[in-house]
């Protein structure tokens, strides 16, 4: 890219974040229309088959593929628009045609213009389709008994949207043909307008449904978070028990702490997607400004009764397991205050005894101290009487050896003993 004006180098990702707000743009749609939404849940296999497989449809129709990292794509295929969207857990794939029957919006859905044969193998598990159909106002406004044959005589809701440019109506039900429907009444709907619309129509319908893929796993849980919390309470009840083995409860609730993180390390995920895709649809709510028609209720009204008690039970689990896994973690820190002081003693207890030995070594060290002085003493003596012995059959001296023997024993007596302290303090002071 050239520089007109010398800048810093470009970070690896600048051009990529910037373009991201120009990511999935919606379709600039000529009305009337009739569209067909599908969204797939893929494997990180099936995204790759994904790619190949949209491959083909472009090479039927002679069209440029998508590049192999692209996450949107939006082409004219003959008879059909086509637009692709690839997010992260999920792919959507719309049709739009502007062929449709005023009298029956849904006879001919916009999915029946794709080839068959390539709808039979798309990777990827079905989690929403939806028709929609965006047809001219009619005056007078047709009545909510007309609306209701639409939609097979299912109660709808409804309401005025983007300002007034349109009527939406709905009934958050699958057909007989596996789908569900949204008809758009046009009062005024620009073609930017109009593809905004049905992209936030659409992106309420799958968000919802992604939101409380947490649900099942909410209810599989609610029995384990349960029995936990029981388990909890009875590891903390014989904690207060005097005679209780600290060790064995220590054990316990580390199995129990175990147990949970694990259940809250795999539905983790699952349950902050759910909260994620909720605020998407709640802001995608706001996006179409809904104004309620008299006796019908919006689609915010209908959403927030339907949908919000199953989050809540997401968020009621998640909170629950949350709230039991600080639970253990203060139990686990008491119980281990009191091993930690029971050992604490223990070691008191072992230090003391250990004293004790001591000093009784100390005595008898002593003890045996003043022996091996006497016993010094006496050999030393006996050397002295030995010696003196020998010297008076030498005639060198003449005094008896006992005497001399008898008056070495005190001075020897305290030369080994003063030879022995000093050399018990040396060894102290080394």
């Amino acid at each position: 890219m050239t520089k007109l004006l010398h800048i810093p180098e470009n970070h690896a990702l600048r051009f990529s974040l910037h373009n991201e707000i120009h990511a999935r743009p919606p379709v600039s749609l000529k009305l009337p229309v009739s569209a067909s939404h599908i969204a797939v849940t893929l494997t990180d296999d099936e995204k790759t088959q994904e790619y190949e497989h949209l491959k083909v449809l472009c090479s039927r129709f002679a069209v440029n593929p998508p590049p192999k990292q692209a996450s949107h794509f939006t082409a004219s295929f003959d008879t059909f628009l086509f637009h692709w969207e690839q997010h992260g857990e999920f792919s959507t794939y719309c049709f739009y045609v502007n062929s449709i029957d005023v009298k029956k919006p849904f006879s001919k859905p916009a999915l029946s213009y794709a080839p068959i044969d390539w709808l039979d193998k798309l990777p990827g598990q079905s989690i929403v389709a939806t028709h929609a159909a965006i047809m001219p106002a009619n005056s007078p406004t047709p009545n909510t008994s007309e609306i209701n044959f639409f939609f097979e005589g299912n109660a709808i809701v409804g309401s005025q949207v983007t300002g007034g440019d349109a009527t939406a109506y709905t009934d958050f039900r699958i057909h007989n043909d596996g789908f569900s429907r949204f008809l758009i009444f046009d009062n005024g709907l620009q073609s930017q307008q109009a593809g905004r619309l049905l992209q936030r129509l659409f992106e309420i319908e799958v968000y919802r449904v992604m939101s409380l893929l947490a649900l099942p796993v909410a209810q599989k849980l609610a029995p384990q978070v349960c029995e936990a919390e029981q388990r909890l309470a009875s590891i903390t009840t014989d904690m207060a028990q005097q005679d209780c083995d600290d060790g064995l409860l220590l054990d316990q609730l580390t199995r129990l702490a175990a147990e949970v993180e694990s259940n809250i390390s795999h539905s983790q995920f699952r349950f902050g997607a759910a909260q994620a895709y909720h605020k998407i649809v709640k802001q995608r709510i706001l996006d179409i400004r809904e104004v309620k028609i008299q006796s019908i209720q919006t689609i915010g009204e209908f959403l927030s009764k339907r949908l919000q008690p199953a989050l809540n039970t997401s968020q009621s689990t998640a909170k629950r397991f949350s709230l039991l896994s600080k639970r253990i973690s203060t139990a686990s820190q008491l119980l281990r205050t009191r091993v930690d002081i029971s050992i604490e003693r223990q070691n008191q207890a072992l230090l003391t005894s250990m004293d004790l030995r001591v000093k009784m070594q100390l005595r008898f060290q002593e003890t045996v101290e003043g022996l091996s002085i006497v016993a010094i003493t006496s050999y030393i003596v006996s050397l002295l009487n030995t010696s003196a012995t020998a010297l008076k059959s030498a005639e060198l001296i003449n005094i008896e050896p006992k005497i001399v023997s008898g008056i070495s024993i005190p001075i020897v007596l305290i030369l080994v003993a003063i030879g022995v302290r000093r050399l018990h303090k040396k060894i102290k002071e080394d």
